[in-house]
């Protein structure tokens, strides 16, 4: 008869356990990272009898999660993913916000300019209409700074966007590495029953983990968890975790890396972080802000240069050579902080339809330089010896490295990343705009052919002798001498070059008919110069002369719509996979009320029945002490 008891109380224990987990499961139907619990029966050893086995009851072998792990490594990953799509978006919008406002953009400012350039065109001699055109430069400038300023406020909350998710992935590991350690410790103490709710708790922060960084996973023999980021550097293994860190970048020191500190090293791992909210952060800056900076630094630059170089090939109200219009500051050259030589390169822009508007490293090897893309890491084609005779030549910059350079030393050239945010109008008075051409060409009396010649176009206003008087005199029908001296030969719709202007000559003239060109005086009305500034909205300055101002800054503000655009698609669908990966991973661990309360139901029962068992046996029990004591 004990036997009896001895195996209806093994039930009852048994099913108090399974009662009070499936207790447990419904108290945490809303626990987020709750994963549900069942309890693992297993019969006892049964004893033998001559006739056979007779069973013992029953043991509770385990409480055992009820965890998919594929399911759940899927949720980590989609996690991961979606985590960088919706930071990215969010960057993309707003910068594509920026960009494309039909009518607030600098592609409307620049729309507004040009427009006032042809109004003095139109009337050089308007002081009015200089002055107007000297208020949409002014306008057009501050749109460049503005754009410029918006984006150092995104890079900004970027930053400490950066910031405080470094620092929340500290936190989590350090959280991660404790409950490792409570883990196995409860392991060993329990002859290895699973801590659940431990482990509950550990993926919990693990697939936050993954939210904010591209994370894998490595299960111990212990029950630890070690968790390792980027390309495989540890965050945590075991108990230890590792500290990540924000700091500045070696060659800018407004740049941002992160860092993984271990040993008293900081190793840089910026490029391995290509996952999560972190991921979603470099990225964002690395194809939208600095892709915005440099283009709008682009357009900026080429406007500046080409605006001013026509300026220097006019003459303004008082007949004097036209000062430039806009100013901005060089290309920018960061000394790595690491570098140990005292070389200070200096940039300029060498050709603006070349320029990129990326950035390059420069490096010294102790006896020559080499030129990278800063992005891609790709040579550069390089020509020079960086002397102030003979600088470095490469995408358009022209660098005078200085003495000083040490092998190992490295630079930053940033050819126009700072453009916009300093272009600024230097000319304030209206009459110093350059409307008109500082030469003018005529014909002479008396002559008897029928020759024409061209108004004339500067093509080097440096040039000392650009306003002296020259006489073209043809000597016969086809050569001609200059000022008295020389006999040229020529052929109709030639060029002819001299002085630092360029005049064609049409017709055909006789022998003795002369040409005269001069200084342009008195020209109020003349416009030719005005003309040539409203052209150049449309000129191709840019991109190898393939490219107008106007259409890179509308390529600009396509390409990052584009981007916002794919993005925002992608995030949409990216939240798609991930409700369904959730929902994968709750359909086997979630709780489910339902079921529960039908557990909780068969449990009662097994546990009255289990109960009644124990006064079955208590009344046989009961009944042979009665037939003994008689």
């Amino acid at each position: 008869m004990p036997d009896i008891f001895h195996t209806s109380v093994s039930g009852l224990l048994a099913f108090q356990r399974a009662l009070a987990t499936t207790s447990h499961n419904i108290a945490n139907a809303g626990t987020e990272g709750y994963t549900r619990q069942r309890v693992e029966l297993g019969a006892r050893e049964p004893q033998g009898f001559g006739s056979g086995f007779v069973g013992q009851g029953v043991d509770v072998t385990t409480v055992r999660r009820l965890l998919d792990q594929f399911a759940d490594g899927q949720l980590r990953s989609s996690g991961s993913e979606l985590g960088r799509l919706g930071v990215y978006s969010g960057i993309a919008t707003r910068i594509d916000t920026l960009f494309g406002d039909p009518d607030s953009g600098v592609g409307a400012a620049l729309q507004r300019f040009f427009a006032a350039v042809q109004d003095v065109a139109t009337d050089p001699a308007s002081v009015a209409a200089r002055q107007a055109m000297l208020g949409a430069a002014q306008s057009l400038a501050e749109r460049f700074r503005s754009a410029a300023q918006q984006l150092d406020q995104i890079d900004m909350g970027l930053r400490s966007g950066l910031a405080a998710r470094v620092g929340e992935v500290n936190q989590l590991a350090a959280d991660v590495a404790r409950l490792n350690g409570a883990i196995v410790t409860a392991g060993s103490t329990m002859n290895g029953q699973p801590p659940n709710d431990l482990l509950d708790e550990r993926d919990r922060l693990v697939r936050r983990l993954a939210e904010l960084v591209n994370v894998t996973t490595v299960p111990g023999d212990d029950g630890a968890l070690n968790v390792f980021i980027g390309s495989g550097q540890a965050l945590v293994l075991g108990p230890v975790a590792t500290t990540l860190a924000v700091g500045s970048s070696d060659l800018d020191p407004s740049r941002q890396e992160i860092l993984l500190r271990t040993a008293g090293l900081d190793q840089v791992i910026t490029p391995a972080i290509t996952g999560g909210e972190i991921g979603g952060l470099l990225q964002a800056r690395g194809e939208l802000l600095d892709l915005g900076r440099q283009q709008l630094g682009l357009a900026a630059t080429g406007l500046a240069l080409a605006v001013n170089d026509q300026q220097a090939r006019g003459l303004d109200l008082q007949g004097e050579f036209g000062r430039a219009l806009f100013s901005l500051v060089a290309p920018r050259v960061l000394a790595a902080v690491s570098n140990s030589g005292s070389a200070g390169p200096v940039a300029t822009v060498l050709d603006a339809g070349t320029l990129t508007g990326g950035d390059y490293l420069l490096r010294f090897d102790g006896s020559a330089w080499t030129v990278s893309d800063a992005a891609t890491g790709v040579a550069v084609p390089l020509t020079g010896s960086g002397s102030a005779a003979d600088p470095l030549r490469f995408a358009g910059l022209a660098v005078v490295t200085g003495a000083g350079a040490t092998a190992g030393d490295r630079f930053m050239v940033q050819g126009t990343a700072a453009a916009a945010a300093s272009l600024a109008v230097t000319l304030a008075d209206p009459r110093g705009i350059a409307a008109a051409a500082p030469i003018r060409t005529l014909a002479l009396s008396g002559n008897l052919g029928n020759g024409t010649i061209s108004a004339g176009e500067v093509v080097d206003p440096a040039d000392p002798d650009l306003l002296a008087a020259v006489e073209i005199r043809f000597l016969t029908g086809t050569t001609y001498s200059i000022n008295g001296a020389g006999s040229f030969a020529w052929t109709p719709g030639a060029d002819i070059n001299v002085n630092g202007w360029r005049v064609r000559l049409d017709g055909s003239p006789r022998a003795g008919d002369g040409f005269r060109i001069e200084r342009n005086t008195g020209a109020n009305g003349d416009n030719r110069n005005a003309l040539l500034l409203a052209g150049l909205q449309t000129e191709r300055l840019l991109s190898g002369g393939t490219t107008s101002v106007g259409d890179s800054l509308n390529v600009l503000a396509g390409r990052i719509g584009t981007l916002a655009a794919q993005a925002e698609v992608a995030a949409a669908a990216q939240e798609t996979i991930h409700a369904s990966a959730r929902d994968a991973l709750l359909s086997e661990s979630g709780v489910n009320l339902d079921e529960e309360a039908a557990e909780l139901l068969k449990w009662q029962r097994a546990y009255q029945a289990a109960a009644q068992a124990i006064t079955v046996a208590d009344t046989l029990f009961q009944a042979l002490l009665l037939a003994i004591r008689r």
